[in-house]
């Protein structure tokens, strides 16, 4: 059965690369590409009539200038309109289509996290029943660095399990944030320091065994570092994230905390990266 991806297409400049990204990952893969608009149900009728042809039709102009662009093969592709609440329709075809992945463009408001919570993109990060790409970036060349945070949850190894499946020929960084009680009190301690360096080298060696039983099970396997680093996760993620940007980041749609989901809502409105989002499990 051929992959299906879902790229909902609201015809705006944010949109662009995303599109462009749809178009490169169909035609890489050997997927089915599903292009959806999403219209105003309130319009009236013979509008939406009108306007139903004009959508096709520019779509396809954007679909045709964006391949003569990057030179991108031209993949199987439906072009579809629907009316309805945009989030409440993405998920909808997401689950009938039975779609590999859901490709979306990035929130417009940037540098605003506080009005991310209840745009379209994050209605769609908390139902998607498969991953979730967040596309910024032009859709020139492959990804070559993914950056994962894990840790030893069930909704990082599907994280990394979809990572794997989906690009095996990038280059992975694998980031552990780790904190040892009693460093503040006890940090000067040289007894202390021994002991913490050897839970932070039993730390290592248990995080290797987990990756390796997961890579075992593919038959192509990517390059891959293994970074452990001291400090409270969110903090270390954002500092990596600074110093050395990724082109995409690879995250779970389930955060651990209230403090979490803000900095995913700062990640999401300012995008230097794409990012796909995975189900928990």
């Amino acid at each position: 059965m051929a992959r299906t991806l879902l790229f909902a297409c609201d015809l705006s400049a944010e949109n662009r690369s995303a599109f462009g990204r749809a178009i490169r990952l169909a035609s890489e893969q050997g997927a089915h590409l599903d292009i959806l608009h999403v219209l105003d149900p309130y319009l009236p009728h013979r509008v939406l009539h009108d306007l139903e042809s004009a959508v096709v039709a520019d779509i396809q102009s954007i679909m045709t200038d964006l391949r003569e662009d990057y030179a991108f093969e031209e993949p199987a592709h439906l072009i579809q309109t629907v009316t309805g609440a945009p989030y409440a329709e993405i998920i909808r075809e997401a689950h009938e289509r039975q779609a590999d992945m859901i490709i979306l463009g990035t929130h417009r408001k940037r540098g605003h996290p506080d009005l991310i919570g209840g745009t379209t993109l994050a209605r769609v990060l908390r139902s998607a029943p498969c991953p979730v790409l967040i596309i910024s970036q032009p859709p020139a060349r492959a990804w070559h660095d993914i950056l994962v945070p894990v840790d030893f949850s069930l909704a990082c190894r599907r994280t990394l399990h979809e990572t794997l499946c989906r690009f095996p020929e990038a280059r992975l960084k694998l980031l552990h944030a780790w904190n040892i009680p009693g460093e503040r009190e006890l940090g000067s301690d040289s007894g202390f320091a021994l002991w913490r360096d050897q839970e932070v080298s039993r730390l290592r060696q248990q995080l290797e065994q987990d990756v390796d039983q997961l890579m075992g099970e593919f038959e192509q396997v990517p390059e891959l570092e293994l970074v452990l680093e001291q400090g409270d996760p969110l903090g270390v993620l954002v500092s990596h994230l600074r110093h050395q940007p990724p082109d995409m980041l690879a995250l779970s749609n389930r955060s651990p905390s209230e403090q979490c989901g803000q900095i995913t809502r700062h990640l999401l409105s300012e995008l230097h990266y794409d990012i796909m989002v995975c189900r928990a499990w």
